[in-house]
């Protein structure tokens, strides 16, 4: 299931989301510790999820799901337009749109039902170009993933998407290079593609994480991004996913999880 490999990947990636440690020994370190939690990323992902299985608008399952949770972590125009039922899309390009969107990519069977429904995720908050792309490229990759795309059709899919010769951060660069040159980026265009690098340079589930923790990032939810698409293509995670789930979540979102 994508949404749990994105829920634990916004988990494992928390403790570390707004100070990483500079010596952070990321190859050895525990992934999950009393240090992790749920955050928005987690609260959002669900709320896609019962906005699709229960057919209704984006935004009243995001604002419903939200407010239940209103200290999950929002960023400060989402909490804004999270608190009123009026507020119109915001021209958006942050990742959040690329990080909630991972059940439709686990869901749909077609490409076109994918991108319709990713943009429609997106596009009740994160309108610009960029943010429909980044809920749009994430979904696909992971909907590859599930339907038995290889690496290099994943590869060759996101290039398109995100060419380096109009992105400063591009699925072709090596992930060597992004521990040299990368620094903190919410914008979708800045972290899809790099945890989707991340994926690609990966040999499960935990070797995904890792690389996440070695760059200085946004690590929720770029554990988040990439996650859906790690554990759809090695076929879980590796980790007891039951005994997390219900460790770090609380019984209403555990609930949705399993529905």
């Amino acid at each position: 299931m994508a949404i749990v490999g994105a829920i634990l990947g916004d988990i494992a990636g928390s403790q570390y989301e707004f100070q990483r440690p500079k010596n952070l020994n990321w190859k050895k370190c525990e992934l999950f510790t009393d240090n992790c939690y749920f955050t928005d990323d987690t609260v959002m992902t669900l709320a896609a999820k019962l906005a699709v299985k229960n057919n209704i608008p984006f935004a009243d399952s995001y604002r419903k799901l939200g407010r239940q949770y209103p200290n999950a972590g929002y960023g400060g125009m989402f909490d804004s337009w999270l608190r009123w039922d009026d507020e119109k899309p915001y021209n958006s390009f942050g990742n959040g749109s690329a990080m909630r969107c991972s059940y439709i990519g686990e869901y749909f069977n077609t490409e076109k039902e994918v991108i319709e429904w990713a943009t429609k995720s997106a596009d009740c908050t994160h309108n610009h170009h960029e943010g429909i792309k980044g809920a749009v490229v994430t979904s696909m990759c992971i909907y590859m993933a599930r339907t038995g795309a290889s690496k290099a059709e994943i590869f060759n899919y996101t290039k398109i998407q995100y060419p380096m010769d109009f992105y400063k951060y591009s699925v072709e660069y090596e992930l060597d290079e992004y521990r040299d040159t990368y620094r903190w980026d919410v914008t979708c265009q800045g972290s899809v593609p790099v945890a989707i690098r991340c994926f690609l340079d990966s040999e499960d589930y935990e070797s995904f994480l890792r690389n996440v923790y070695s760059l200085p990032c946004d690590m929720d939810t770029l554990c988040a991004i990439g996650g859906g698409i790690a554990e759809e293509f090695y076929h879980g995670t590796g980790f007891d996913e039951e005994w997390l789930l219900k460790n770090y979540l609380d019984g209403d979102l555990y609930r949705i999880v399993r529905l």
